[in-house]
Formats: structure tokens, C-alpha cells, sequence
């Protein structure tokens, strides 16, 4: 893990424990990159859960509740299968919050209409989710990394978003 990776751990850290919250990661092409970015910082198991690597989609639908439908109509890779695997990862592990990602990181797995590279990101708690899409081709190594970067800065903000709404 790079350094801006580490501050932004130690940063999430800082804010879970103050909320005495918990969290929790759904990540399919990531594959527990996203989970282990968060437990980088000693001390994560005062808010860190636990992690559901579901790489296809009967694990999806049947760990996180991700409708069958849905994947059968949008597929894997769109923004409301990554909204339901935070809601799913939330329920399956009585998390406040959950990190989501659901996309191809390649080499191959690429179509016209999802190439290589479109990686949805989603965080949040189930009643207040917010999205990302990364869409470039770096290759898979860089692909993932990105991915996982920006579902740590993405939750971040969303923690430090979250925080100035309740001040207020």
C-alpha cells in the first residue's frame, strides 16, 4: 500500500472510532484489496467486521440478497448491483456501513458496452449510498489499485461529509 493509502486508513481509523462505528466490504473484482486497505491500521478490529469476496454472481445473490433479476438484465457490473452489495454486505454482517466493488479489471472480460477497466464503487450506510465509476484501462495490477484507492477516498469523504451534516 502506497502512503496517501495509508494516511486515508489511519484517517477512516480515526473517524470509525470516534462514531464507534463499524464497517464492512462486498467486493467482487477487488478481491478483499478493499478489506485489506482498511485493517492496514492496528486496532481495526474495533470496526472492521469482516469482508464478503463474492467473485460471481450466485454469491452475490445469495450472501449479499443482489437480485437475480438485476443481474440478469444490467449485469454484474452497474451501479445498482454495487448499491445492493453494500445493503447486502450491511445486513450479512450488522455493519453501520459497507464499501462495495463490482467491475472487470481484466486482461479480458471486456465487452463494446462494459470494457476493461469500468469498476463500480459504492459506500454507505443502506439508507444513504453513494457511488463511483472508474472507467480507464490502466491494466489489471493498476486497475485494481485505483479501485481500491478511490473506494478508501470515497468512503473518507463520505465519513468527513457525514460528520459536517451532523454538526450542522
Amino acid at each position: 500500500m502506497d502512503f496517501e493509502g495509508k494516511i486515508i486508513s489511519r484517517e477512516i481509523s480515526q473517524l470509525l472510532w470516534e462514531k464507534e462505528k463499524s464497517v464492512s466490504t462486498a467486493e467482487s473484482c477487488t478481491g478483499g484489496r478493499i478489506a485489506e486497505a482498511v485493517i492496514a491500521v492496528p486496532g481495526a478490529s474495533k470496526y472492521f467486521k469482516g469482508g464478503i469476496i463474492c467473485y460471481v454472481n450466485e454469491v452475490k445473490e445469495n450472501l449479499l440478497g443482489v437480485s437475480h433479476q438485476l443481474l440478469e438484465e444490467k449485469t454484474a457490473v452497474c451501479e445498482e448491483v454495487a448499491i445492493e452489495m453494500v445493503k447486502g454486505a450491511c445486513k450479512a454482517l450488522n455493519t453501520d456501513y459497507a464499501i462495495a466493488a463490482t467491475g472487470i479489471a481484466g486482461p479480458a472480460g471486456g465487452t463494446k458496452d462494459i470494457p476493461v477497466g469500468t469498476i463500480w464503487l459504492a459506500c454507505g450506510t443502506p439508507e444513504k449510498i453513494v457511488t463511483c465509476k472508474v472507467e480507464e484501462d490502466h491494466g489489471r495490477d493498476i486497475n485494481l489499485a485505483i479501485a481500491t484507492n478511490t473506494a478508501m477516498q470515497m468512503f473518507f469523504n463520505y465519513l468527513k461529509a457525514e460528520g459536517t451534516e451532523n454538526q450542522a
